[in-house]
């Protein structure tokens, strides 16, 4: 089965030439003599380029450049990678690279450990987070941008690298041998909010079917029979593989169609089906979604939206309703070039729409604000005594009420306002289908 890549990244279909392909005419011979007519003109502007430019200019460099304008004018999806840029895309498809295990950033000019990944060699190795990497294999990282620090840090399984760190508390900098391993990148997170799981999906890479069912098994082990749902959070999820989306899908539906994919010719027409079995158990699902949300992501949420499956919290996701299909060439990295568009369930196209969620919770933040005011009937004075209440005397009748003072938990704000709707629209659905089942 064909892998098709959406967002950022791909599927591959292996190409080892390529040709070009006249369009059917009436009149092929005219047809063909203009094409070359038109080949012919971009050979001459390109010699005249090379012969007159005010500086020199690299050849390869020019023709890559006038392949990829040929591709942007066709959408804004289409587009030439070189063999760099290739192999970067491979590194975000598979999910895995020969590296460390740190993720890094930068800071005056010096490349910060944000965080060691558990049971890699840059945790095992005593890295830390905070710590600055000023020399990779004795070469200072001033100068270099942080994707060509981290480029030097990938490297061959096995192969070992000199890192020189510099530690807060340390007036010395000290070097630290590590080798490199496979290095996992994570798609899915997840943790337990109260008696609702929690399950984050960053991207749509090859790891990310694995890791969804660690994720719902872990939860369930944690929680229990008490587990009321999950809320899914595709929210900035830029796509990725399609093979992974109907994955993902697959794993909350029991039936029905997923998604289609239609290209140029009818021939050309797929559809993915649901496979028996629901790993969440029925258990209600909320997806949020926001316009970060593209491709892949658009994917899941349209299938778990038209099959009813889950509801949708959020804002209108991206819009990218396109398919990609990378094709390598040969010596000369890949061309991604779209070739069809994805339909959800139902039928619909949501390229340049978007999904609209269900319930739609624009993101904000709450706090709850301090007043004066008393809060209830026992705050006033003289008020009647509740004859069935226990434990302690009422307050003298001349006693003053004090302004009730929130606690540091009330006046914190709650910085992710959807994922507090999310997690309360669980709570009630769990609570409503608990008193229906009795």
């Amino acid at each position: 089965m064909r892998n098709f890549f959406l967002g950022a990244v791909c599927s591959v279909a292996l190409m080892g030439t390529v040709a070009l392909l006249a369009v059917p005419d009436s009149h092929p011979n005219a047809a063909n003599s203009e094409t070359y007519r038109q080949l012919n003109l971009f050979g001459d502007v390109f010699e005249r380029i090379r012969a007159d430019y005010v500086t020199p200019v690299n050849d390869s460099e020019l023709v890559e450049a006038a392949i990829n304008g040929m591709l942007t004018s066709l959408d804004p999806h289409s587009s030439y990678m070189n063999q760099k840029a290739y192999r970067e895309m491979q590194v975000q498809t598979r999910g895995e690279f020969g590296g460390l295990g740190i993720e890094v950033t930068m800071e005056n000019n010096f490349v910060k450990v944000v965080s060691p990944i558990d049971d890699t060699p840059a945790a095992r190795a005593g890295v830390k987070s905070g710590d600055f990497i000023t020399q990779i294999d004795g070469q200072t990282v001033v100068g270099l941008t942080l994707a060509d620090a981290v480029e030097r840090m990938r490297g061959p399984v096995n192969s070992n690298i000199t890192l020189t760190l510099q530690r807060s508390g340390q007036e010395k900098p000290f070097d630290v041998v590590l080798t490199r391993a496979v290095i996992k990148v994570q798609s899915v997170r997840s943790h337990r909010e109260g008696n609702v799981g929690y399950i984050r999906i960053t991207a749509f890479n090859e790891q990310t079917e694995s890791g969804l069912q660690k994720a719902i098994e872990k939860l369930k082990a944690e929680v229990g029979p008490n587990l009321q749902g999950y809320v899914i959070d595709l929210r900035n999820n830029p796509g990725g593989l399609l093979d992974q989306a109907i994955a993902v899908s697959d794993t909350f539906l029991s039936q029905g169609e997923i998604v289609s994919t239609r290209g140029r010719r009818p021939d050309d027409a797929q559809r993915y089906n649901a496979h028996r079995g629901d790993m969440a158990d029925g258990k209600p699902l909320v997806v949020l979604i926001n316009g970060g949300s593209a491709s892949a992501s658009e994917i899941v949420a349209g299938a778990l939206q038209d099959h009813r499956r889950a509801i949708l919290l959020g804002t209108r996701s991206f819009g990218k309703g396109s398919v990609q299909t990378i094709m390598p060439l040969q010596g000369f990295g890949a061309l991604r070039l779209t070739t069809a568009r994805y339909y959800t369930p139902s039928g619909r196209s949501i390229q340049a729409k978007g999904i609209d969620p269900d319930i739609e919770v624009q993101p904000a933040k709450i706090e709850t604000i301090a007043t004066n005011q008393r809060r209830s009937e026992a705050d006033l004075p003289k008020h009647l005594v509740n004859p069935g209440a226990t434990g302690g005397a009422p307050p003298p009748a001349d006693a003053k009420t004090e302004p009730v003072k929130p606690t540091a938990e009330q006046t914190a704000e709650v910085a992710d306002y959807q994922l507090q709707r999310a997690l309360d629209l669980l709570r009630g659905l769990a609570l409503f289908n608990g008193r229906a089942s009795n």
